[in-house]
């Protein structure tokens, strides 16, 4: 019992500390028009990486209830119900589908690297689906506008976050395992 004891706090400590890295690395956008590159997604990434789906997922819904009751931890240090249910709230709610997506393909391969970027980039795919639905629903606008000004500028720039969260999450990976704290 004790063992199974500490291994919930183990857990629970992780999904905070992957929140609060969430909180910390979310605010630090740049912005380049109506939806700024966000480092939310490279952590994300990380935290189902190192953490698994579960985990991952919760410390993600952490990290977006901690700004549904205004915490600034959104992009541009914004926070609260507004920016949740405004024109890019649909991508801060895709961030859930990306961390399930993303951790589904991980553990199911056993964290095999294609398979890893695979389910990464597939869950990404899925999180602009439902953001730029979204966008285009509250904005009014074509899919080709919401294409240009919502996706197409961040295409590069989240394939990058995925080669580095691949990278820096198996070798983060190894460590807490031989660790024994994965």
């Amino acid at each position: 019992m004790r063992e199974k004891s500490r291994s919930m706090v183990y857990q629970l400590c992780f999904i905070a500390l992957m929140a609060a890295v969430m909180c910390f690395m979310g605010p630090l956008s740049i912005p380049i028009g109506e939806v700024p590159i966000s480092f939310t997604n490279l952590i994300i990434y990380l935290s189902v990486y190192l953490l698994g789906m579960k985990m991952g997922t919760a410390s993600c819904i952490v990290y977006l209830l901690l700004g549904m009751v205004g915490l600034p931890v959104f992009s541009g240090y914004s926070g609260g119900l507004a920016k949740l249910a405004g024109p890019t709230g649909g991508y801060l709610i895709g961030f859930i589908f990306m961390a399930l997506i993303c951790g589904f393909f991980m553990e199911k391969s056993s964290y095999k690297m294609p398979w890893c970027i695979a389910g990464m980039i597939l869950g990404t795919i899925v999180a602009y689906i439902f953001g730029t639905i979204w966008f285009m629903i509250l904005m009014k606008c074509t899919f080709q506008y919401a294409m240009a000004s919502c996706v197409l500028p961040f295409i590069f720039g989240d394939l990058a976050k995925i080669v580095l969260a691949e990278l820096v999450g198996r070798e983060l990976r190894k460590r807490l395992r031989l660790a024994g704290l994965v």
